[in-house]
């Protein structure tokens, strides 16, 4: 899915009292009790990078290990998609 930047633009203005959540069922008490967390598998391996990307990312995300897990999920989505 693609959005205007025009588009982008009008969403980052909205206000948040302006914000229609009627449609969006509350989380009430019963289903906290019966949510189930589930995390995904991971494997822990060693990747090379260059050390200038790796101090860029520690020094704006104190878990930049998984902010880079989601850059590359971000990037094998799209690109799964396209080559689909």
């Amino acid at each position: 899915m693609t959005i205007s930047k025009q588009r982008l633009d009008e969403i980052r203005t909205i206000k948040d009292e302006d914000i229609d959540y009627s449609d969006i069922p509350e989380l009430d008490d019963e289903w906290f009790e019966n949510a189930i967390l589930i995390k995904s598998q991971t494997r822990e391996i060693s990747v090379e990078l260059d050390n200038d990307i790796v101090e860029w990312y520690r020094s704006h995300d104190q878990n930049y290990p998984a902010r880079i897990n989601s850059i590359l999920r971000a990037y094998m989505n799209k690109h799964k998609k396209a080559h689909a």
